[in-house]
């Protein structure tokens, strides 16, 4: 994990009952004596992320309907943590705004991204449910004035219509569906099941999710590539885009797209959580005149 992350250590079980006593019914001690969670319970899941958030974020209210994805926070706020790193790199580190693209029901790339380092976020969303959940957790943690929200009127469009022509962010960051269809979606949950000891034919996601956030036709790969075309059409309008790119097979084929589209550089940035490896890409299109006017327009 990066070096700022919190959760590098065991999770504190005891602390975290105290800060948020929901997540005790789901606490049990195991066969090594150690206190832990069913991590193939999706409510279970679900307790500790919201008590890890209460904890070591002070987000104070965080609750969205079940059949929304519920992210695992350690590795979210390792792309925060590795975002910030891009724009210190870049003498980008005043009035930062992020857009984030597909910020979902739980909205948490902005609650951790104003918890570590205050910036500002443009979250944009095509799910209308989504964007209600979203809404209510920024009013109920009273971030409304450094989260915005925005709808994705055509979810085959991933900047378009939310990202305009005349306006600026520092960088964007998407966390894309993984998977093809929902059968790829169904294979992946019945290979994670089978890891954790669990049986395999009751079909719960311990992460759950809707079909917006799980799967894009094409999968990974073709959404990423519309992702690339689309920021291409808005050059000056990030310094910094990134994206997690969950299949390293897809790096070689975005490097490639990339410097027929003009990117002026491409990074790949290398992330470790326990046993998953993964990676962010971050690419810009600015030359070095404009990223050294970037902070005088």
């Amino acid at each position: 994990m990066h070096k700022k992350n919190k959760h590098t250590d065991d999770y504190n079980f005891d602390q975290l009952v105290s800060v948020f006593p929901s997540i005790e019914p789901f606490v049990f001690t195991n066969a090594n004596n150690k206190k832990t969670i069913d991590f193939a319970n999706p409510k279970a899941v679900k307790a500790l992320n919201a008590a890890l958030l209460k904890s070591h974020y002070d987000v104070d209210f965080w609750e969205f309907p079940d059949h929304f994805l519920c992210p695992p926070i350690p590795g979210r706020v390792d792309y925060i943590h590795h975002i910030s790193d891009l724009l210190e790199r870049s003498n980008l580190t005043q009035n930062v705004t992020v857009m984030d693209i597909g910020t979902g029901a739980n909205c948490i790339y902005p609650l951790l991204g104003t918890a570590q380092y205050d910036w500002s976020f443009i979250g944009a969303d095509s799910n209308d449910e989504a964007l209600k959940h979203a809404q209510n957790i920024i009013d109920k943690n009273n971030l409304k004035d450094k989260i915005k929200l925005r709808k994705q009127e055509d979810s085959a469009h991933i900047l378009k219509g939310v990202l305009s022509q005349t306006e600026k962010v520092t960088v964007t960051m998407c966390n894309p569906p993984f998977f093809k269809n929902e059968a790829d979606a169904l294979k992946a949950t019945t290979s994670k099941l089978k890891g954790l000891g669990k049986p395999t034919d009751e079909m719960v996601r311990n992460f759950a999710g809707q079909a917006h956030e799980l799967w894009y036709k094409g999968g990974e790969k073709a959404f990423l590539h519309n992702y690339l075309y689309e920021s291409s059409l808005l050059k000056t309008q990030s310094f910094w885009y990134t994206s997690l790119v969950s299949n390293k097979d897809n790096v070689k084929t975005i490097n490639q797209s990339l410097k027929k589209l003009g990117a002026t550089s491409v990074l790949t940035i290398g992330m470790n959580i326990g046993n998953k490896k993964s990676r962010i890409v971050a690419w810009t299109f600015l030359d070095e005149e404009e990223k050294q006017n970037w902070n005088k327009n």
